[in-house]
Order: structure tokens, then C-alpha cells, then sequence
């Protein structure tokens, strides 16, 4: 109470200071501050009050003594009425606190991440229960168990609309997800996301040429030994994607292996890379696994796939110890490739003359295993099968060109927890917008 008192009547003292010197306010005001029937314990703890004046030359640091222990006390949130709120309006905000308030259980204006997912359940429509439980999962852990202030929540609601790049993490969230979690909604393709775009990393580098020439070489020796010409029939498509899966699922797990033990040595975390890499070889492995459903390779068949998977996948083992960059360079030239003769086989498939075997393909159902890991329906066909196929090849071309420009302390270009909380977040303020056509107009139009 003294000290309280002592402060306030400093602080009045020095708002009414007359101009002059730091030396003569300090003069005047210490008559006030030490003038009192209490004794004083010059050990007590010591609390520094600053006051800055336009008038006088210099702040001024006075030292308030008190007769009781102080503790530190951390600056608290700024009030509601001081938060600024640039991409939503004050009816939106209002909407979004009273759907925050009514999922708070506790009233303690705080969300945590069981009250998050009873939130993302009210929108159904928007996100699937596989994809809430992710999201609950990664708010947890990037904000390590804590709560978040409703109002924190919301500031951070505001920032998914304002960023323009993807790359913000509004909740300033932990990465520690990347380590052990991954997109539980992998492989189940829109259409939007199947029309894929035949692209090419021109080469830069001396490692970049050589991965590039490496790749030209191998397809040229590849394409000559299997027939592939510009004749496309459904045998030499079997013949050529199964083989080619069996040596496609090496680089990746051969790169998690490597990176893992890599972590244990350092004992430092690899960003989820592991996990990624973990994943391309089971998507490849997935690949292979649906295609030998449509036929059934010979023992000739199987002994060369033996011979091939121990040649590459030594020669791939070593050279990722030597160089990971000019390895992930490889692969993602491979995939351009993969990406080149996918398209060729879907434009053949849906150009092929009815009564045709390729015809055939447009209205044949995809094997059950590839059907539930992509997710085709019911009647999804083998086109549809191909199309899938290929989106994932895209997507291991893309990764593995970007991993090689990555720098320590980067994650998984292709899960990042903190952006994937930020679209989450973007994606449920979205739709509580359009409860606003106004507002929805306005903001996101």
C-alpha cells in the first residue's frame, strides 16, 4: 500500500513538473517521497519507475523504495478496444467472439484445443472430422498445451486475411508437430488439384547438370530396352509403371533412413523430413501395390527387379551420403519425367477409340486398394487411377526440388504445421463471412 501510494504520488508530482533540469526535479521531488512517519528499510527490494517528459532534456528514473517484497509482473494483453483490426469488420468480430464465447466451456476467455475442435465441428460443411482432429492436434502442440486468449485468437483470424504470401504463422505456434505428424488427408485429390502443370528446373548448377544429364541418360536407355515409343498400348503401361515404381520407391526411403540416423547423431530435429520422405516411399510403394492388381508380372519380370532395385539402390545410398542436394535434384528431374509419361498415358487413354483396350479404361474400375488410399468413389475408374497417380508424382517433383534450396532450421515444404493452423484459420473465418454477403463482398472478392 506505502509503495503504491508513494508511486502514485510520484508519478502526479511529475506530470506537473515545471521545465527545468533533470537534477533540479529529482531535488523536489524527494521531500515528498521521503517525507513520512514510516521507517523505511533501506534493503528492501528496489522498483525503478520511468517517466518521460516532453519538457525536461532526458527521462527521469526514480527510485521507489518499499517496505515489501515486489514481484515482477508481466505487461498484460492490450484490451479489446485497443487491438486494431484491419481485413474484418466490427460485425464479423463480434460474430466470432460470441461462436468463441459459446465453445469456452471453462469461461476463462481462453480456447484450447478440445474447445477448437468442438469450434470446427459447427462447421461441418467446411471441414471433414479427420481434418479437425488434425488441426486440433497441431493447435495443441504449436502452442504446447496452452490456451489461447479469445482475443489473441482473433488478432490472429485478422492476420490470415491480410497475408498475402502463406508464410506468416499468425499464432506464432510451435514447429514440433513436424517432427512426428503428418497430413492425415493425404492423396485424396480435388480436380482442381489433378490438372496438373508439366514444369522443368532448368539446371544451374554442376550438380544440377549432372543430375539432369544422369536422368536423360537413364530414361534413353530405359525407353529403348521396354519398347516405349510414341505406340501406346495398356501392356507396355503395365510393363513400364510397375517396373518403374519398384525402383521409384527407393530415394525416399533410402533418404529418411540416412536423415534419421543423421538426427540421432546430432540430436537435433530434421523439420519432418523425415516423415516426408517416410511417405513418398510408401506413396510409391501404394503405386506399385494397385498396378500389380492389373497384372501379374512374370518370374523374368521379378528377377530383373531384383537385379535393378540392388544396383540403384546402392548406387542411390551412396551418392545421398556424398550429396543430398545433387540426390534430391535427381529425383525431382526423375518426376518430371514420371509427370511427362503420366500425361502421355491419360491423353491416350481419353483419345483412344471405343472398343479399344485403352478405352476401355475410361469406364474400368480401379483396383479396391486404390480406390480407399485415393479415394476414387465407388466407381472410380482406372483413368481416374492414373490422374491420382500423377498428382503425386507432382507433387514429389515439386518437394524434391525445393528441399534442395532449403536451409537448416527449414521444415517439410510440404507440411508445415504453423501455416497449416494459419489456412485453417483462414478457411473457418472464410466461411463464417459469407454469413455476411456484405462483408464477404468487400473482403474477399
Amino acid at each position: 500500500m506505502l509503495s503504491n501510494n508513494l508511486k502514485k504520488a510520484g508519478t502526479q508530482f511529475l506530470r506537473a513538473a515545471p521545465s527545468g533540469t533533470k537534477a533540479a526535479a529529482r531535488s523536489q521531488l524527494a521531500p515528498a517521497m521521503f517525507s513520512t512517519r514510516f521507517a523505511l528499510n533501506a534493503s528492501a527490494p528496489v522498483t525503478t519507475f520511468s517517466y518521460s517528459n516532453p519538457i525536461m532534456e532526458a527521462p527521469i528514473n526514480v527510485r521507489f523504495f518499499s517496505a515489501i517484497p515486489t514481484s515482477t509482473v508481466a505487461p498484460t494483453d492490450k484490451s479489446a478496444d485497443q487491438r486494431k483490426f484491419s481485413a474484418l469488420s466490427a460485425d464479423v468480430i463480434k460474430m466470432l467472439r460470441e461462436e468463441l464465447e459459446a465453445v469456452d466451456v471453462n469461461k476463462d476467455g481462453k480456447i484450447d484445443a478440445d474447445e477448437l475442435k468442438q469450434l470446427l465441428r459447427k462447421h461441418k460443411g467446411v471441414f471433414r472430422e479427420a481434418e479437425i482432429l488434425e488441426i486440433s492436434e497441431l493447435y495443441y502442440s504449436g502452442n504446447a498445451g496452452k490456451s489461447v486468449p479469445i482475443d489473441n485468437l482473433l488478432e490472429a483470424i485478422d492476420g490470415t486475411l491480410k497475408n498475402k504470401d502463406g508464410k506468416q504463422n499468425v499464432l506464432n505456434a510451435g514447429r514440433c508437430a513436424a517432427e512426428y505428424y503428418y497430413d492425415l488427408n493425404h492423396h485424396k485429390w480435388n480436380e482442381d488439384e489433378l490438372n496438373i502443370e508439366l514444369t522443368h528446373i532448368k539446371p544451374k548448377t554442376i550438380a544440377d547438370r549432372l543430375a539432369y544429364g544422369a536422368v536423360k541418360g537413364v530414361r534413353l536407355g530405359f525407353d529403348t530396352a521396354t519398347g516405349w515409343n510414341h505406340e501406346i498400348t495398356t501392356s507396355k503401361v503395365m510393363q513400364r509403371v510397375i517396373f518403374l515404381e519398384t525402383i521409384a520407391a527407393v530415394p525416399g526411403m533410402v533418404a529418411a533412413i540416412i536423415r534419421h540416423f543423421k538426427s540421432l547423431r546430432s540430436m537435433e530435429r530434421d523439420g519432418g523430413l523425415i516423415n516426408m520422405f517416410l511417405e513418398e516411399a510408401t506413396n510409391e510403394r501404394m503405386h506399385l501395390l494397385t498396378f500389380v492388381r492389373m497384372r501379374d508380372p512374370s518370374i523374368l519380370f521379378r528377377a530383373s527387379v531384383i537385379g535393378a532395385q540392388f544396383g540403384f539402390g546402392t548406387a542411390f545410398l551412396l551418392a545421398y551420403i556424398i550429396s543430398p542436394k545433387f540426390c534430391h535434384r535427381f529425383v525431382g528431374y526423375v518426376e518430371e519425367e514420371a509427370c511427362s509419361t503420366y500425361t502421355k498415358i491419360i491423353h491416350a487413354i481419353e483419345t483412344a477409340p471405343e472398343g479399344s483396350e485403352l478405352a476401355e479404361w475410361r469406364t474400368q474400375k480401379a483396383p479396391k486398394i486404390g480406390i480407399s488410399y485415393w479415394h476414387l468413389g465407388e466407381n472410380g475408374t482406372v483413368l481416374d487411377l492414373m490422374k491420382a497417380v500423377r498428382a503425386d508424382e507432382a507433387e514429389h517433383r515439386d518437394v524434391n526440388h525445393s528441399v534442395v534450396n532449403m536451409k537448416p532450421g527449414d521444415v517439410n515444404p510440404r507440411y508445415d504445421p504453423t501455416l497449416r493452423l494459419d489456412s485453417a484459420l483462414n478457411k473457418y473465418v472464410r466461411d463464417m463471412m459469407t454469413r455476411n454477403p456484405k462483408e464477404e463482398s468487400a473482403k474477399i472478392a
